[in-house]
């Protein structure tokens, strides 16, 4: 597929039904977009639009501002202490579900959802053992986390934001009868009817996480708040026009842009998205390890930000796992050592 990949022709903002559509089209060829955009905007920061999806790592390789380093590795200690050790970040298996990486990274911090959660993506592995034993480990799996639904469903409760508390409780009744339906498909010996309740009722688990968010956890450091900024979370549909290839003219990415985990970097892509910088803009790169876009014909690598005239650049921006805030401007290599 490397040279299969064409242009950028449409962005489409997708909203669950709780929340305004904002709708961003145009075509293959360079004319300006039409733009409907219904979505209440606050000064420097962009609403959140919810929706489980999934390419959290597109987004990021989609980035037209270049990632800066040039900050002191200690410039933010006071307010993000470094790393202990860069092991933490590679302990345990890898989480491959883009899904799961999603649920996992919300800033919630309640035991008792986690131990419903984890059960039910282990289906996941489960479903590996061949044939219809596999529906023995997948019956283990649901009744563990209805077990422990049950017994923790008064902190799950406790742990909703208030405003959220009704649909929080809906979905807490849907997840309920979604397991009782996987209980009844394994009865039933449909092994083929697992996965699709498993990635249901795991909307159902997420749905409820992501009622347990209470606002955005953090501030950003000063020196970034007057960038473009996402707190929240933002799904982006991009049509890509193929060429080369008699089988297939277009295709859908869905990307999710997690400002949860980093908010200038999500944020600088969504303003960018508004002001029409991909459009018809070829792929530069699309090795079956990344696919990249972002170099605007002419001299510049990036984009240049009229206000300034300058190329805008944002800073390295990484979120590890047991940490509150991202920290900025430097690598693990170069913040994991400085706290040993």
């Amino acid at each position: 597929m490397a040279a299969s990949f064409a242009s950028l022709p449409t962005f489409n903002f997708v909203n669950s039904s709780r929340f305004p559509r904002r709708r961003i089209d145009s075509y293959c060829s360079k004319k300006p977009l039409e733009v409907r955009c219904h979505e209440t905007k606050q000064r420097g920061t962009f609403s959140s639009l919810k929706e489980c999806a999934i390419s959290l790592a597109l987004s990021v390789g989609l980035m037209a501002a270049v990632p800066s380093i040039s900050l002191p590795p200690n410039a933010y200690a006071a307010a993000n202490p470094a790393i202990s050790d860069v092991s933490v970040l590679i302990s345990g298996p890898p989480i491959k579900d883009p899904g799961a990486l999603l649920r996992y990274a919300l800033p919630i911090d309640n035991k008792a959802i986690r131990e419903v959660q984890k059960p039910l993506e282990d289906i996941t592995d489960s479903l590996k053992i061949a044939g219809v034993k596999a529906l023995d480990s997948v019956e283990r799996n649901v009744r563990q986390a209805n077990r422990s639904l049950q017994q923790g469903k008064s902190m799950i409760v406790a742990g909703f934001a208030e405003p959220k508390k009704d649909h929080g409780n809906e979905m807490i009744e849907k997840l309920e009868a979604g397991m009782q339906d996987m209980l009844q498909i394994v009865e039933d010996r449909k092994r083929d009817a697992v996965a699709p309740k498993q990635k249901e009722i795991l909307e159902y688990v997420g749905g409820i996480e992501e009622d347990m968010v209470d606002g955005f956890p953090y501030e950003v450091p000063e020196e970034y708040r007057n960038m473009p900024l996402l707190k929240g979370r933002a799904t982006v549909d991009m049509k890509v026009k193929i060429k080369d290839n008699p089988n297939l003219e277009e295709c859908v990415f869905r990307i999710v842009l997690d400002g949860y985990n980093a908010p200038v970097t999500a944020g600088n892509f969504v303003d960018l998205v508004e002001r029409h910088f991909y459009d018809g803009m070829e792929i530069q790169r699309s090795d079956g390890f990344v696919v990249q876009t972002g170099d605007p014909e002419g001299p510049a690598e990036g984009f240049i930000d009229p206000s300034t005239e300058k190329m805008r650049t944002v800073p390295l921006e990484i979120m590890v796992t047991g940490k509150k805030t991202p920290f900025y401007g430097s690598t693990l290599e170069v913040n994991g050592p400085t706290s040993q």
